[in-house]
């Protein structure tokens, strides 16, 4: 069984490098600069062009939604935002959500994903008692797939020519991580 009401709780969950806060009108320009980064927009398959004032809203609105958790990623020592993930598409009945992270560039390859995408999943297993976490990944970010792989996902199926980037198509796969198979363990590196 589920505690729903721990999505509105939005918890501080610090790892060894990075704490995740929740998202806050403090993080919108930063985040709105990382969406404006072109790379950071393909790996996302970001089509929309957000506006800072769009994602103020977001930002101050996320408190309040209770039915989905959105934090940012900070890095411990400084306070800069690395980024920011949601845990949401909560589906009580079946235990099941759906999970997104995107990083600024200057986190990627530093091993930041993969702790805070632990962090978060101990909080969605261990607190949430989510049983299933999915996923979706595009076939052009291999780095990404392998970093979700030692976090425990696996590859579960392809959507063929899901996703139109740069006048090509391309396949969208889904990965998921069930409460049973935490793999390099949901968390580890916690702090």
């Amino acid at each position: 069984m589920i505690d729903a009401t721990a999505l509105a709780e939005k918890p501080v969950l610090t790892g060894v490098r990075i704490r995740l806060v929740p998202l806050a009108i403090r993080h919108a320009a930063a985040f709105h600069a990382a969406c404006q980064d072109p790379e950071t927009r393909r790996l996302t398959g970001t089509h929309h062009d957000f506006t800072l004032a769009e994602l103020e809203a977001w930002c101050a609105g996320s408190a309040g939604r209770a039915d989905r958790l959105d934090l940012a990623i900070e890095d411990r020592e400084s306070g800069d935002f690395l980024g920011e993930l949601a845990l949401s598409q909560i589906d009580p009945p079946n235990a099941h959500g759906s999970f997104r992270i995107a990083l600024v560039p200057e986190a990627t390859g530093r091993g930041v994903g993969s702790e805070a995408t632990r962090l978060l999943l101990g909080y969605a297993f261990d607190r949430v008692g989510l049983h299933r976490v999915q996923l979706e990944v595009y076939d052009y970010n291999p780095r990404a797939r392998r970093a979700y792989e030692k976090c425990g996902f696996e590859v579960e199926g392809r959507m063929r020519e899901a996703l139109f980037w740069d006048g090509a198509w391309h396949d969208v796969l889904v990965m998921a991580v069930l409460r049973t198979g935490r793999g390099g363990g949901a968390g580890a590196g916690a702090g």
